[in-house]
């Protein structure tokens, strides 16, 4: 298995992610080889998601976060395909309906949470809240806040606060047993524009196509500053970001399920043992089932 300890944006850090590779493909040589590895975490991940099912102490919530065109559908298909969907959730977030309006700009993922024994997988998220929003500054307007909107001087205080308001929200999920794994899908502009004119030039593609990402895309600069400020107020000990290399879509593939697999097998999982009366039970059941028909 390969190791993911590079992809973590270390807790305190201050870096920028122009420090952070877009095509790596770690120790791979090929597309080859990391289809091997992904073949076998997919089918590791089916046997650990059975067994954290049985255990029902645990929950997974993995959080993917990226511009548009990184490749966040096509990784949640590729890494959970194996995986039985009885035991597995997914949420995509659009804008916020006028009901969620109303509430705290937590509450719309909170109640979305995946129960113990299932993963849940959020396709963007609460950090919205300080992504685009923060891009978008106008878009806080809508949230009808206490005192809003703030002078200038309290912004920085303001997502401050949210960037707190995160971090205890996570540290509460952990203390619960839910264990979380954010995924910060880093693509190069250069190849953002390649998937969105793949996506023009390819009729079976047209419907991705929307014409309010190439809005966003002129606004890269401000986007990429919004998700520095995330990474360094929002990666901890207890949630950590792993930042990992987008453009070549198989290497983030094969990153994202083996960090999700060597999570799982962490959690030291098994079957639920049972008690003697369980045991009895099991076997007066089985001289029964035994005795049917005469077999």
């Amino acid at each position: 298995m390969m190791k993911h300890s590079g992809l973590i944006y270390k807790p305190g850090s201050q870096k920028r992610l122009d420090e952070f590779a877009t095509e790596s493909t770690g120790n791979f040589k090929s597309k080859n080889s990391a289809d091997k590895i992904l073949a076998k975490s997919i089918e590791e991940l089916s046997k650990l998601q059975d067994l954290l099912y049985a255990q029902d102490s645990y929950s997974l919530l993995i959080i993917f976060q990226a511009m548009d065109a990184a490749g966040k559908d096509g990784t949640i298909k590729h890494v959970m395909s194996g995986i039985n969907p009885q035991g597995c959730q997914v949420y995509s977030f659009k804008a916020p309906s006028a009901e969620e309006l109303n509430h705290d700009f937590l509450w719309r993922c909170n109640y979305r949470l995946p129960e113990r024994g299932k993963i849940g997988i959020f396709n963007r998220s609460y950090y919205e809240e300080v992504l685009v929003t923060r891009v978008h500054p106008s878009l806080l307007d809508l949230q009808k806040l206490p005192g809003w909107p703030l002078n200038e001087d309290k912004m920085d205080e303001f997502w401050e606060e949210r960037f707190n308001d995160i971090n205890n929200f996570e540290k509460h999920l952990k203390n619960n047993g839910t264990i979380i794994l954010k995924f910060f899908l880093n693509v190069s502009a250069e190849e953002q524009k390649q998937r969105l004119l793949r996506r023009i030039d390819d009729p079976s593609r047209n419907w991705k196509f929307n014409t309010g990402d190439l809005e966003e895309r002129v606004l890269w600069n401000r986007y990429m500053l919004a998700y520095e400020e995330m990474l360094k107020h929002t990666s901890t000990k207890t949630a950590p970001w792993f930042v990992i290399p987008a453009d070549k879509k198989w290497f983030m593939r094969t990153a994202v399920s083996n960090i999700i697999v060597e999570t799982l097998k962490s959690l030291n999982l098994s079957y639920p043992e049972i008690d003697k009366k369980q045991k009895s039970d099991l076997n007066r059941a089985k001289v029964i089932l035994e005795k049917e028909f005469g077999k």
